[in-house]
């Protein structure tokens, strides 16, 4: 999602009228995400990818914490069981536990005290197979 104070016309290719109107649209979301958590909607994370944001991801798990009043937790679960439920997919994605799909991310940081840790990411794990470890490169105090 967008936020007021990280937007820049050129992080979009858009002119400032259209990131003026992505702007207008955040806000607007932000009321929604409110409105919809005070009576306890179920709301999935998740993208169309619209204005070019494809690895902005990490944004809306922050957007929906600090501008729509959801708790790191939910919108933690929003993005990873909820969605996989919501695709059908609950035996195979979302959670960990043996014979699943093996998708982690580890971020540094706990990201229930400070949402902004899922920007932090260390580790990604996808199928099974290693992607990115940096914790096995750093050296322990």
């Amino acid at each position: 999602m967008f936020h007021r104070f990280e937007v820049n016309q050129s992080q979009f290719n858009y002119n400032a009228e259209g990131v003026g109107w992505m702007l207008k649209g955040a806000a607007l979301t932000a009321e929604a995400t409110k409105r919809a958590g005070a009576h306890r909607v179920r709301m999935v994370l998740g993208t169309d990818a619209g204005a070019g944001v494809h690895g902005y991801n990490a944004d809306e798990f922050i957007y929906r914490v600090k501008e729509g009043g959801q708790s790191p937790m939910d919108a933690i679960v929003s993005g990873t069981s909820l969605v996989a439920e919501s695709l059908g997919l609950q035996g195979q994605i979302g959670v960990i536990g043996a014979a699943l799909e093996a998708d982690l991310v580890a971020v540094d940081g706990n990201p229930l005290d400070d949402i902004t840790a899922v920007r932090r990411v260390v580790f990604v794990m996808k199928g099974g197979k290693v992607y990115k470890n940096e914790t096995a490169t750093k050296s322990k105090p």
